[in-house]
Parts: structure tokens; sequence; C-alpha cells
């Protein structure tokens, strides 16, 4: 199944949205940038917090059934971390949109995929009745080889 993504044009725009909030903490880029995700596939805006550390600093981000966001800082991100780039905080970001974009909404998600996964499928079977039907009419059945039937070891036969 392939993933559905805005266009390039939308992703440099939301690359260069947060690469801004990283550097200059201008809450208003990242809103932009996480706004422009969700419209493009429908959505309404996570709840995002921000924190200093999560989990005593070994992860970066949260995401919860409920679509809130717990995202560490980029303040606090650039401070003590092994792995502090730009780089680091924004993939960070797109991961738990990505877990935010696959959770919200599952009702939905999952009655389509249920509609999808037979949809044809009763034509098909009517068809194929209809092809049987027709083959043992004009004699071309499909005959099965007889099965032969062993005796159980020892009973007489």
């Amino acid at each position: 199944m392939r993933m559905m993504l805005p266009p390039s044009t939308e992703r440099r725009l939301v690359d260069r949205w947060l690469v801004s909030f990283f550097r200059d903490y201008a809450l208003p880029d990242f809103n932009r940038a996480v706004s422009a995700m969700c419209r493009f596939y429908h959505l309404a805006r996570p709840r995002v917090e921000w924190f200093e550390y999560l989990d005593w600093g070994t992860t970066a981000g949260r995401t919860y059934e409920n679509g809130k966001i717990h995202l560490v800082h980029p303040e606090n991100w650039q401070r003590g971390r092994k792995y502090n780039s730009e780089r680091q905080w924004i993939q960070t970001v797109h991961h738990e949109m990505a877990h935010y974009l696959f959770w919200t909404d599952a009702e939905r998600k999952a009655d389509t995929f249920a509609r999808r996964m037979v949809r044809g499928l009763q034509i098909h079977a009517r068809a194929a009745r209809l092809n049987g039907r027709m083959a043992a009419r004009n004699g071309h059945a499909r005959r099965l080889p007889a099965r032969r039937v062993r005796p159980r070891a020892g009973t007489a036969g």
C-alpha cells in the first residue's frame, strides 16, 4: 500500500516552519507546520504539550490515542542531549505526527478498510457460481479424481 504524502512544495514549507521554530521558538511557525499537515489529511489539529524532558530524558516525543502529543521543547532539546541536532528534532516531530495521523479516527478507517476488503467479492462469487453451472450443463464440469480409502491397520478388509 502506498502512503499518501503532501506535495513536495508543502513539505518544504512545513520543514521551513519547523526549522524556524527550532531556531527562534516562535510558536506560530510550529502551529503553521502542524496545521498544514492536518489540513492535507483532513484532520483536526492535535493538542501539543511541551516538556523539558520525557521519561527521564530517554524519549523525545510521545503520542496518545486521545490525540494528545507530548514533545520536548527545542530549547530543552539542545541542552544535554547526545543527539541534539535540528534534524533529529524535526524527525521526532514528523514521527509523532505520523502516530497521530494513523491513530486518529480509527473507527472510520476500520470501516473503510472493511468495505474495501469485500468490495467486488459478491460479483466474483456470483460469476464463479454461474460459470460452474454453465460448465456442468455443457458437460465440462471439472471432475475430481476418486480417492482410495485404505483400510485401517488391524482390520479385515
